[in-house]
């Protein structure tokens, strides 16, 4: 064991373009997706080293729906690769909302797994399997670089950005859980969204525009979300994406100050929670 005690940061995670290709024989879907880790949001964890056995946890903020138990996906992932000798305190502060689409528990386990990796020395490989059997987004927030992601998730191909990405995010007041937006995916016939983005140039030697299949899916399961991002769009006077699966949207942006005076205004104008940040295009800590 090398520290006994790791403050990290959980980057909320941004799918900047996605296309679900099918649905696969384990029941998974099969994507291909870029996406990146965010500066903001980000939750904020404290793990430490505990007696041999324990694993403390505590949240403070977040809503309702955020598990305080061991059903929380930090401390299943701290379960999954903690050596029979360790034992480890998380304390959890939540800022990236759930059910909006930008991977918040699976940034937080991924962030328990890189630092319970670093208290007990555990092998990387061991650390990826653990991610691999938690979740289809936790690997992509442990490795915290660019990646193109097929699959169901596990395979990852990292990328380099041709520049600095910076984003607006904007969350409304109501939430979507992910699988009723896949089970509509699949209801609908599996429909491909013909709503595009001209890809920014940080990411335009990757693809040509971006786009997200889950969007139809997610105004069938939610109908105010139309009606959001008709509303987010005229007070940006640009489009808008949706962010996985939704509830939140984004909106890429030329500069940091753009992006914080974009953000400032969308919060004022509809009173709704927005983050401007940047695309993280190293590894993360």
């Amino acid at each position: 064991m090398t520290e006994d005690r790791i403050p990290i940061d959980a980057w909320a995670k941004l799918t900047l373009t996605l296309r679900v290709l099918g649905t696969r024989p384990d029941g998974f879907h099969e994507l291909e997706a870029l996406t990146v880790m965010i500066s903001a949001p980000a939750d904020r964890l404290v793990v430490a080293a505990a007696p041999a056995g324990v694993v403390a946890f505590t949240v403070s903020g977040g809503g309702a729906d955020i598990p305080h138990d061991d059903t929380n996906l930090a401390v299943r992932a701290a379960r999954a690769i903690l050596p029979t000798d360790g034992g480890v305190s998380i304390a959890l502060t939540k800022v990236v909302p759930s059910g909006a689409g930008l991977g918040g528990g699976s940034a937080d386990a991924a962030a328990v797994l890189r630092a319970v990796r670093d208290l007990y020395g555990v092998e990387d490989d061991t650390v990826m399997e653990a991610a691999a059997a938690l979740g289809s987004d936790v690997p992509v927030c442990v490795r915290g670089v660019p990646v193109m992601m097929r699959g169901r998730g596990e395979r990852l191909d990292p990328v380099a950005l041709a520049g600095d990405l910076h984003v607006v995010v904007a969350s409304p007041p109501f939430r979507i859980a992910t699988p009723p937006v896949f089970a509509a995916w699949d209801r609908l016939g599996g429909p491909r969204s013909e709503r595009t983005v001209t890809a920014p140039d940080a990411v335009a030697h990757l693809v040509e525009d971006l786009v997200n299949d889950l969007e139809p899916a997610a105004e069938a399961v939610e109908p105010e979300l139309r009606g959001f991002r008709t509303r987010l769009e005229a007070v940006a006077g640009q489009a808008a994406l949706l962010a996985g699966s939704g509830s939140a949207y984004w909106i890429p942006v030329e500069d940091a100050v753009v992006a914080t005076e974009l953000a400032a205004r969308i919060e004022a104008e509809l009173e709704v929670r927005t983050w401007s940040g940047h695309a993280l295009r190293e590894p993360v800590a």
